[in-house]
């Protein structure tokens, strides 16, 4: 049954002369944003010694990190390029195509030159990191919706959305919402909440619900989600690259876990080099 809610917002939210400023981007920026401001006050609850140097220094390897991992990652499993023939297109960001799951192996990675250069131990590093994570996941998501891109299936349920295009006209899951809801709303419950208790949990512990989390959410919502036009369905009519992705997630994710809870090394900051 179709319904009258029609996604027609603007991804552009601003110009400037022959600039336009799309929310994708101001969400990128914000992201970033209140993801340093908690880590802040992550590292002042858990009395890490930790200052502006040592954040900026952070931030500055996760964006590297983020951007550049969730745009190969794209091209690698999701791309149809062929990229050793055009090997520009790796750069191409206005064509589209950003990966989760490369962005975050980009951040993991970022973090560890992070850790080497602020001497913070890397499992307490990607632990802040993870707890403010599901901001930008949120934001990400609704960058999503406005955008048009990324919509879930054919549905007849009340809140099906109809977003044109190459979407056509019949209503969809708002799979960005779904995720926007469990990715950031409910995963950052559950890890601000954790984050509460005094002294941090063991290092590792918070990586490890991230990963298993969102790797369980992701999978379940990409059974309503429409898979990218290029890949389709793996296999039947069922799986897709975004849980295929997924699965080794929450491997990895439970792995950490049960590390942290066996070995219980207490969270770390800066090294006092104060006599």
């Amino acid at each position: 049954m179709l319904n009258d809610f029609y996604q027609n917002l603007d991804p552009v939210a601003f110009t400037i002369g022959p600039l336009a400023v799309r929310w994708y981007g101001i969400d990128y920026v914000l992201g970033f944003l209140f993801a340093g401001l908690l880590m802040w006050r992550l590292a002042k609850r858990w009395k890490l010694k930790f200052d502006s140097d040592a954040l900026l220094t952070i931030i500055c390897c996760v964006i590297v990190g983020v951007i550049v991992g969730a745009r190969l990652g794209y091209c690698l499993f999701y791309g149809n390029y062929n990229y050793l023939e055009n090997p520009l297109e790796l750069l191409a960001f206005n064509h589209g195509g950003m990966s989760f799951h490369g962005g975050l192996v980009g951040a993991l990675l970022a973090g560890i030159v992070a850790a080497k250069l602020t001497g913070i131990p890397y499992l307490t590093l990607a632990d802040m990191g993870v707890i403010a994570a599901p901001i930008g996941l949120f934001l990400g998501r609704c960058a999503n919706f406005v955008n048009g891109e990324l919509w879930g299936a054919y549905t007849d349920l009340p809140w099906g959305v109809v977003f044109g295009g190459s979407a056509g006209m019949l209503p969809r899951h708002p799979s960005q919402l779904y995720e926007a809801l469990l990715e950031g709303v409910v995963l950052f419950i559950i890890l601000f909440a954790l984050s509460r208790k005094l002294p941090p949990r063991p290092r590792g512990t918070f990586l490890g619900v991230f990963l298993t989390l969102y790797g369980c959410f992701r999978f379940l919502v990409e059974f309503v989600r429409q898979p990218d036009a290029q890949i389709g369905y793996l296999y039947g009519d069922w799986l897709t690259m975004g849980q295929v992705l997924s699965v080794p997630l929450i491997i990895a994710g439970i792995i950490v876990f049960v590390y942290a809870c066996k070995k219980q090394l207490p969270q770390q900051g800066l090294p006092d080099t104060k006599k």
